[in-house]
């Protein structure tokens, strides 16, 4: 086993290795296409990972969380357009899906009121806006539970389907 490093200020994908006691070289072989000087250059934020260095590192690594942090630090399209999420437990995650589809219940049917004309104009404006709000909250809530589930799957608290 390796030393383990104190340098402060370690990024998620150190983090997530030294939590599980890897040493860059161990986590090469697990990972096979990632060298250990490439997954340095990563953690020392040298270099960007690449999508498919991620997904390597989420498996390997076991943290479900490093796909989220990619696309919501990383990826110009993530972080347009998914939610940062993190590791929550089960009953908070259902209480913010089931709070945020609730609060949504209220706005149904203005959503359908401004999608008539297949326009929203000025005087809908204010409302879409709030709408739109709670519909993010729903999109986070949901991020939230898939980052459960596959930790769930990771820890053994959900068998995988056969």
């Amino acid at each position: 086993m390796g030393k383990r490093s104190v340098k402060e200020n370690k990024n998620i994908y150190q983090i997530s290795r030294e939590n599980m006691n890897l040493t860059r070289d161990a986590a090469s072989e697990l990972m096979v296409f990632i060298s250990p000087e490439r997954i340095e250059k990563i953690e020392s934020g040298k270099v960007l990972p690449h999508p498919d260095e991620v997904l390597a590192m989420e498996s390997g690594y076991r943290n479900p969380e490093l796909c989220n942090w990619y696309c919501t630090h990383e990826c110009p399209i993530g972080m347009k357009y998914v939610p940062e999420a993190s590791l929550q437990d089960l009953s908070q995650v259902t209480v913010q899906i089931i709070s945020s589809l609730n609060a949504m219940e209220a706005e149904k049917n203005k959503l359908i009121d401004m999608s008539v004309d297949g326009r929203i104009n000025d005087f809908e404006r204010k409302d879409f806006d709030v709408i739109l709000e709670k519909i993010n909250r729903i999109d986070k809530s949901i991020q939230g539970l898939r980052i459960w589930i596959e930790h769930a799957m990771n820890t053994g608290k959900i068998d995988e389907a056969e």
